[in-house]
Formats: C-alpha cells, sequence, structure tokens
C-alpha cells in the first residue's frame, strides 16, 4: 500500500465503473483515471469504498463480478491505493456534515474522509454538486475535459 499523503479520494462509483461494461465511455475513463492514480501514488480510498464497492460490484451492475473476482479487485486497489479506516472522528465528522450541510450520511462520510486526512480533492460522479466545501473540492473525473496528466489536486480549478 502506497505511504503518505493522497492528492485524490476515489469514490466508490469511479471505481464501479471501471467494471460496468454498460457504461463503455465512462468504463474507460474510469480506467483511465484509476491507473494514472495507481501509476502516481496519488490516489487514496477509503474502507468504505471498498466495502461498497464489492456490493455493488457483485450484485448491482448488469455484469456482476462474482465474489472472488471483486475480492481479487480488493486486493489490487490495497497494493495500490493508500486505505483509510472509517474511524471514530470520521463518523462523527460525518454527523456535522449531515446536520451544518444537509449531506446525506454515506456522502458526508467520503467528505469526512478526505477532510480529516487531508485529501484536498474527492473524485465522485455522484459529489460535484458540493463543489468545494470545508477544504475539499469534489470533481467529476468522467467528464470529457477531465485530464488527470497533468494536474495535481491544487489547479483543478481551471476545469471546474
Amino acid at each position: 500500500m502506497p505511504n503518505g499523503s493522497s492528492e485524490f479520494l476515489i469514490d466508490t462509483n469511479i471505481v464501479v465503473y471501471a467494471f460496468d461494461r454498460s457504461e463503455p465511455v465512462k468504463q474507460a475513463r474510469a480506467i483511465s483515471v484509476l491507473d494514472q492514480l495507481a501509476a502516481s501514488a496519488r490516489g487514496a480510498m477509503s474502507a468504505q469504498a471498498l466495502a461498497e464497492f464489492f456490493s455493488v460490484a457483485t450484485t448491482k451492475i448488469p455484469s456482476p463480478l462474482s465474489p472472488a473476482d471483486a475480492r481479487t479487485r480488493l486486493e489490487e486497489f490495497v497494493r495500490n491505493f493508500t486505505i483509510y479506516a472509517v474511524t471514530p472522528a470520521i463518523v462523527l465528522e460525518a454527523a456535522r456534515g449531515v446536520e451544518e450541510h444537509r449531506m446525506s450520511f454515506w456522502d458526508a462520510q467520503v467528505w469526512a474522509t478526505a477532510k480529516l486526512n487531508q485529501v484536498g480533492v474527492v473524485l465522485s460522479e455522484d459529489l460535484q454538486g458540493w463543489g468545494f466545501l470545508e477544504a475539499v473540492q469534489f470533481v467529476n473525473p468522467l467528464v470529457e475535459t477531465f485530464d488527470l496528466s497533468h494536474r495535481t489536486g491544487r489547479d483543478l480549478d481551471e476545469i471546474l
């Protein structure tokens, strides 16, 4: 598992799209982003995203992965990305996100994971409507204009 601070927290939907053959354009973009993040050691995931990936990839995509294949993918993610645990502090901060920002709890937990681990950007198709919230920026890496190869977590304002 890579060490150190990561620039990008990968939300579950990006990882799921990498295995969803029913969305070929999104699948290609998700694979590209994940490959670039793994190669550059700039990506992270939460234990929450790992669990959600396993559940969705084995039951909800049109051509689900077998449990064995999904477990193999989990092992690859753990090897290639920094993985952040869901801690009591993250759960409490997520609860504050629900209360003060009216986020859903699970979205707030993604935000809290990024915030408390000082990860400046969450890559998500679903959370982009939040824009920038308390030191965390939400960016959709599946849009045509997104190019991770020339970006850092600090200069993504150009593509929003």
